[in-house]
């Protein structure tokens, strides 16, 4: 799944979205969370906001933390383009 692919499946209008489909996605990104009973803390390549700490609701992700992995791709994905325009990569 790409970036693209993974801020699509999350930000489409579909509501609500599986916690384990939130967490597969963090995961894939942002590697293994660490868990602290039900929360889910992911270490993020940069220092401050956007986190991503996830906490099961039944078996929906809270909508609140669905934003924050959205915030958090499109950060991703800034300083990606950010490095390849840097680089002189097109």
């Amino acid at each position: 799944m790409s970036l693209d692919e993974a801020l699509e499946a999350l930000a489409g209008p579909r509501t609500p979205i599986r916690f384990r489909e939130v967490l597969a996605i963090s995961a894939r990104f942002f590697g293994e969370p660490r868990i602290r009973g039900s929360h889910h803390i992911f270490k993020m390549p940069w220092a401050g906001d956007p986190r991503i700490n996830l906490q099961e609701d039944g078996n929906q992700a809270k909508p609140y933390q669905v934003q924050q992995v959205i915030r958090a791709l499109k950060k991703l994905k800034e300083q990606g383009e950010e490095h390849a325009s840097s680089s002189g990569a097109k």
